[in-house]
């Protein structure tokens, strides 16, 4: 045994009574209990799950929050719980994971668990997908932080366990106090656009009303892209709130260039947050005596972009990362492969053992 500890039941407030009923489940699963129930059959049947990529496992112990709690027959009119009677054994969130690798199995009658494939591969597929993408930019970064900001990208319901995912990956923020809830942490980000707005586009007004409020709170960093002039506006920003200021973001659309290169368009790819965009606020920056202030680069980036910009030593100190996130699938399967003690299996899909797994009691 490992000893390590899994997030309890309650923490996912699952819709219990209709995850149950099915009502979230593909219907030839709740068609397959019927048809058990009303035959009587109760074949003791292990299940197996897996999928095809090497990636990083997510979703596990909402996986298990489902089994334990959705699990079951009713009986008379009531429900008769499942869990205890079924053996799981299952990887954890964060582990590494390889193409084929059984990361979950389940033993037990079948009619007990049948309703509830959708559910748990559903959520593996999901955060896997987050847990794998966010370890692929923190790889990238080489140890800078990673801020999770994908949550405008996508719909709210999904932000409390795609923080969770991001953050056992390796994600150092998040942006919504959702995504932090699982462990207790907080949202974080940058004075935003529409505040520099609310105060007539003058950016450093933004920024100190900010700071008067949040400085004491967090970590103040700026958004200076505003105006399209990144380098006067991160100077005009680390002049008036002094050490106050934790750190500077540059943002520029990758339909535009900033001012500081205008002089210097034919000889690299000026738009969006490029090398030499970051090098010329740095250089500014330390010059102007302001050599604490942090660099926070987004806008467009995945992780071959953020490899780039280590390999060339660009002096970011940390990358806000969104849309890229969400990008890709990280489906899984699951199959049975013995019943009641003999092999069973879909041609192709033959029982994997894998010493990894724990068991989940």
């Amino acid at each position: 045994m490992s000893g390590r500890r899994r997030l309890p039941a309650e923490t996912f407030q699952l819709p219990v009574e209709k995850m149950r009923d099915g009502y979230y489940s593909d219907a030839y699963f709740t068609f397959t209990r019927e048809v058990l129930e009303r035959d009587n059959h109760r074949p003791q049947v292990l299940m197996q799950v897996f999928q095809r990529e090497r990636s990083v496992l997510g979703g596990m112990d909402e996986a298990l929050a489902i089994l334990r709690l959705c699990s079951g027959r009713r009986v008379g009119g009531s429900w008769e719980p499942g869990w205890a009677s079924l053996s799981v054994r299952a990887l954890y969130d964060g582990d590494e994971i390889a193409p084929w690798e059984p990361v979950l199995t389940i033993e037990g009658e079948y009619d007990l668990f049948a309703h509830l494939e959708t559910l748990y591969l559903g959520v593996l597929a999901r955060r896997t997908l987050i847990s794998r993408n966010v370890r692929a930019v923190v790889e990238a970064a080489r140890g800078k932080p990673i801020l999770y900001f994908p949550a405008r990208f996508d719909h709210w319901q999904v932000q409390t366990g795609d923080g969770w995912a991001a953050h056992i990956a390796g994600a150092i923020g998040v942006s919504t106090d959702a995504q932090a809830s699982w462990w207790g942490g907080k949202g974080m980000g940058t004075v935003p656009h529409g505040l520099i707005a609310a105060y007539g586009g003058d950016t450093v007004r933004a920024a100190e009303r900010f700071a008067d409020r949040f400085a004491d709170e967090l970590s103040v960093s700026v958004l200076v892209d505003f105006e399209n002039d990144s380098v006067r506006t991160a100077i005009e920003v680390a002049d008036a709130l002094g050490p106050r200021l934790w750190g500077v973001r540059l943002d520029t659309s990758d339909t535009m260039v900033d001012r500081c290169l205008w002089q210097e368009m034919g000889r690299f790819r000026p738009t969006g947050v490029v090398p030499e965009l970051v090098w010329r606020v740095r250089r500014a920056l330390d010059d102007a005596g302001h050599g604490d202030v942090r660099i926070v680069a987004s806008g467009g980036f995945d992780a071959h972009r953020i490899r780039d910009f280590e390999e060339r030593s660009v002096p970011v100190d940390a990358y806000g990362v969104g849309t890229w996130l969400l990008r890709g699938s990280s489906d899984f399967t699951s199959d049975v492969v013995r019943v009641d003690g003999r092999p069973c299996a879909k041609v192709g899909r033959e029982e994997r053992p894998n010493p990894r797994l724990e068991p989940a009691s």
